[in-house]
């Protein structure tokens, strides 16, 4: 596997994630960034969107996921992102999801909690 990477960080986003019932009724930000693992060198030679992975379209997968569907855990959401990610585009190898939840409702002073995920083609949960 290469060592290129499409970044895309901090897509700001409102959700209703979360195990309380006030999570589902009010809602809150999270914060989704994506690292996906592709060969960009064609990409590189031949100035064609055509090799690579457009970033708006990774942005937009993640957004529609997470403003769409509601889970009780973040770890569902960031693994149904990759999924979709891995699903809807050949050209990665491998995806990595985290999602922040600055409003975390933790009994501490934080400035808030994330998980972070990898999935390669070819895994299976």
């Amino acid at each position: 596997m290469g060592g290129d990477l499409i970044r895309v960080t901090r897509i700001a986003v409102f959700g209703r994630h979360g195990l309380l019932p006030e999570e589902a009724v009010l809602g809150q930000r999270f914060y989704i960034s994506l690292e996906a693992r592709v060969d960009l060198s064609e990409a590189g030679r031949s100035d064609a969107v055509a090799g690579t992975v457009s970033y708006a379209d990774l942005t937009q997968i993640a957004v529609a996921i997470s403003t769409e569907q509601r889970f009780n855990l973040i770890e569902a959401l960031a693994e149904a992102i990759a999924a979709s990610i891995l699903e809807r585009f050949a050209r990665i190898d491998a995806i990595t999801v985290r999602v922040d939840k600055p409003s975390a409702p933790v009994p501490a002073i934080l400035d808030g909690v994330s998980i972070e995920i990898t999935r390669q083609r070819g895994d299976r949960a």
